[in-house]
């Protein structure tokens, strides 16, 4: 369904579905039980000077009543936001695509606290192009290779690849080294059942359930402190190669979540999460070109002088 609303400031609307029915009079008193945190004086304003509107565009009144309309947009009042300091590097453009690499705490898009320090927001405003879409998703402790499409035309092509799992991507992370742990330990391929629950920061492991994602996890080099590993994921469930590393005794280092979640503390710059989204490889739609993107960051906790494995 698309917004009546421009994207403003790098910024899309919001999307908000009304019930038809209900015990609420108008649809204001709808969005001020819906927002009970907000100020429901200042939601009163915005239907005052016409910043709710419905399908058509048109402004919906403070006393419209439940079952008037169905969807309402509106934009976002900007939040007082921290400025994360890190650029994003772009890496390629072309007329369908866009690939960069994101810095660790940037979120893909915007959300929570997070607007205009997001690398969709960044990057609209950027390359003035309110059209671009990401493809695919980062966390936003993750640094990485970042995917988006320029034109909506030729991005149906492109989501396909990632829906049928033709993207092949390959992440590295660096892990505290357990206590007798050894080499001979890496390769192997670790399952699980995985399920983000509403309101949950972190996602639950079901052990009775058939395994819906998988990792394979292989050693590029390790040395008495920390074991740094290649992950080829072949699903993309929400934290899995977090959590499939802590499963296996590799928590990645400075994870806040897994195995144990720490209470919320401020961003810590010099320790970000060593997670990296490094290789995006996939045969192109439209060309059928091979493509192959890679990044240019590192892991500053890699070891420098670790034993290496051939071919990772």
């Amino acid at each position: 369904m698309p917004s009546p609303l421009p994207v403003r400031d790098g910024v899309g609307a919001t999307r908000l579905h009304v019930p038809l029915t209900g015990e609420w009079p108008t649809v204001a008193d709808y969005m001020i039980d819906r927002f009970f945190h907000l100020d429901p004086d200042r939601l009163r304003a915005r239907f005052d000077r016409g910043e709710i509107v419905a399908a058509d565009g048109s402004a919906v009144a403070l006393d419209a009543p439940i079952g008037s309309v169905e969807f309402i947009w509106y934009y976002r009042e900007p939040p007082a936001e921290q400025r994360i300091p890190f650029e994003i590097d772009v890496l390629h453009q072309d007329d369908h695509l866009l690939v960069v690499d994101k810095p660790h705490f940037l979120p893909t898009t915007p959300g929570g606290r997070y607007l205009q320090n997001s690398a969709l927001v960044r990057l609209r405003n950027l390359l003035d192009n309110p059209e671009l879409a990401p493809m695919h998703r980062l966390d936003r402790a993750t640094a990485g290779l970042l995917m988006f499409s320029t034109r909506p035309a030729t991005r149906g092509a492109y989501q396909l690849l990632f829906e049928n799992r033709q993207v092949r991507k390959v992440y590295e992370a660096v892990s505290a080294r357990p206590q007798n742990w050894e080499p001979s330990a890496l390769p192997l391929v670790y399952r699980n059942h995985i399920e983000k629950l509403r309101a949950q920061v972190r996602v639950q492991v079901d052990t009775e359930r058939e395994p819906n994602a998988e990792t394979r996890v292989e050693l590029i080099s390790a040395d008495d402190r920390v074991v740094h590993t290649l992950l080829r994921p072949h699903s993309g469930k929400m934290h899995q190669l977090r959590v499939h590393l802590a499963a296996l005794g590799l928590g990645i280092l400075n994870d806040p979540f897994y195995p144990v979640l720490h209470p919320e503390q401020p961003d810590d710059f010099d320790h970000p999460l060593q997670l990296l989204a490094r290789e995006l490889r996939f045969t192109d739609p439209l060309s059928g070109e091979e493509r192959v993107f890679r990044t240019r960051r590192s892991l500053q906790e890699a070891p420098a002088g670790g034993t290496p494995v051939s071919g990772a």
